[in-house]
C-alpha cells in the first residue's frame, strides 16, 4: 500500500458517521435533527440513551486504533503512524460523506493514542474522566484530555522513551502537537458555554420526539 493509498484509506475510515448509523439502524432517527445536531458520542448519549453511545464511542476509538495499527504493520515508521492518526482524525471531523461536517475527533483520538502509546492513553483517560465524572461536563473532560495527551506524550518521549508501552520516539508527538489544536478549534463553543456557565451537563436528555429541541454538546 502506498503512501497515498494508506492516507486517503485512513481519512475513509474516519469518515465512516458510526454516531449517524447508529441511531438509523436502531432507531431510524437522524440524530442530527436532534440535540446539538453533532453525530458525536454525547448527543447520541442525550437522545438515544447509554447502549447506543457506548457502541459509537467504541467503534470511533477503534477508527482511531485501527489507523495506527495499519501504519504499523505495514511500514513501521513513526511518522506514517503519525500521518495516518490525522488522516482518521481530519474524515472524523470532516467527513466527505456528511458534507464534511462531523465530529469533534476526541474518541478516535484517543483509539489512536492507545494505538501510539498505551500508557501515554491510560494517562489521558485518568485525567480526563473525574471531569466528567465530578463536574458532568463531557467537553470539559474532552478538553483536559487533549491537553494531558500532548504533555503526557511529551514528557514520555522524553524522558522514559524506553519504558514498556510508553512513547518510543520523538516524532510521535506530532500526532497530539497537530491533533490537540484541531480538537480544541472543535470545542470552541463547548469552551465558550463552559466559560459563560452555558454549557449542558452529562445526564441531560433530549426528547427525540421534538426535533425543535436543540442542546449544547
Amino acid at each position: 500500500m502506498t503512501f497515498f493509498l494508506l492516507i486517503s484509506t485512513c481519512y475513509l475510515i474516519g469518515a465512516v458517521p458510526f454516531g449517524l448509523l447508529i441511531p438509523r439502524l436502531i432507531r431510524h432517527i437522524d440524530v442530527r435533527m436532534y440535540g446539538s445536531g453533532n453525530t458525536g458520542v454525547t448527543n447520541v448519549l442525550r437522545t438515544l440513551g447509554v447502549w447506543p453511545a457506548v457502541a459509537v464511542l467504541i467503534l470511533d476509538v477503534g477508527k482511531g486504533s485501527l489507523a495506527i495499527l495499519m501504519a504499523k504493520i505495514m511500514y513501521q515508521t513513526p511518522s506514517l503512524e503519525v500521518a495516518a492518526g490525522l488522516s482518521v482524525l481530519i474524515g472524523h471531523n470532516w467527513p466527505i460523506f456528511l458534507r464534511f461536517r462531523g465530529g469533534k475527533g476526541v474518541a478516535a483520538a484517543i483509539g489512536s493514542v492507545y494505538a501510539i502509546s498505551p500508557l501515554a492513553g491510560l494517562i489521558v483517560t485518568i485525567a480526563g474522566l473525574p471531569f466528567v465524572a465530578i463536574f458532568r461536563y463531557v467537553s470539559l473532560g474532552s478538553i483536559i484530555g487533549a491537553i494531558t495527551a500532548l504533555t503526557s506524550m511529551i514528557i514520555l518521549a522524553t524522558l522514559v522513551p524506553s519504558a514498556t508501552l510508553g512513547v518510543p520516539s520523538l516524532i510521535y508527538i506530532l500526532y497530539p502537537g497537530i491533533g490537540v489544536p484541531i480538537i480544541l478549534l472543535r470545542h470552541r463553543e463547548n469552551i465558550s458555554r463552559l466559560i459563560n456557565g452555558q454549557e449542558r451537563r452529562l445526564g441531560e436528555s433530549v426528547d427525540i420526539r421534538d426535533s425543535s429541541m436543540k442542546a449544547s454538546n
